[in-house]
């Protein structure tokens, strides 16, 4: 997701560069003093998510929002909560007051992050009707289509997931419960509170791990169970 900042003070600038950092599904395209600037650099460039400090010189945030017509998602950063309904009123995504703490942050990106998803979150229900075989996920500025069939497993960490397909690793925003909801059960199965793996990309099953083309997966106590039980028609015993 692209973004940029717009604040016209050198402190805020800095800390909301360094929390765009640590979210891997965001990229900082540019940090800007003047809002003029900002206006300028958006007619040029496609941006996903805009930071925006509402109170200052020459332009302020409300007023900025109003000449870029929907380009990007808002997220308002400012001291003055009194600014609140009118920032709402422009439909902002969210609305951080100063000092911003990263937990804050996190959340207000979660936001547009769900609006950005819709496509997602409706993908189980057309799964149901027509029977799809993939899905999309926002990584970066783009959506990617995962076929289920390239898929070997799916680890959770925290604020995003890494799916690991034959190919590529790709890291998306989203919870580990949402992206097993996505998935056939009789194709793929949670294994460990951090893991979803493709069952029929088990290579070998050991007493607490699974072997999926050299990467070692941990099998959980919660879920050996049910993982085994799913497994019993595929298994042949003596």
């Amino acid at each position: 997701m692209r973004t940029i900042i717009v604040d016209d003070e050198p402190l805020p600038l800095e800390l909301l560069s360094d929390y765009v950092s640590k979210i891997p599904s965001l990229e900082l395209a540019a940090c800007f003093s003047s809002p003029v600037e900002a206006f300028s650099f958006i007619q040029k460039e496609k941006i996903d998510l805009i930071l925006l400090d509402i109170e200052m010189p020459e332009l302020t945030g409300l007023e900025f929002v109003k000449l870029i017509a929907n380009k990007a998602k808002i997220i308002f950063t400012t001291a003055y909560p009194q600014f609140a309904i009118d920032g709402y009123d422009l439909n902002a995504v969210d609305y951080l007051l100063k000092p911003i703490s990263f937990v804050r942050f996190l959340k207000a990106v979660q936001k547009v992050q769900a609006e950005t998803l819709k496509l997602l979150s409706n993908v189980p229900d057309k799964q149901k009707e027509g029977g799809a075989d993939y899905f999309f996920v926002k990584t970066d500025y783009k959506m990617v289509k995962v076929e289920f069939e390239s898929i070997l497993f799916i680890e959770g960490k925290k604020e995003y997931v890494s799916i690991q397909t034959k190919e590529a690793r790709i890291v998306t925003l989203q919870n580990l419960k949402k992206m097993e909801e996505l998935l056939p059960t009789d194709r793929f199965a949670r294994v460990h509170k951090s893991f979803i793996i493709a069952i029929d990309k088990i290579e070998v099953i050991e007493k607490s791990k699974l072997i999926l083309q050299n990467h070692e997966i941990p099998i959980g106590d919660t879920y050996r169970q049910s993982f085994f039980k799913k497994l019993k028609n595929r298994t042949l015993e003596e």
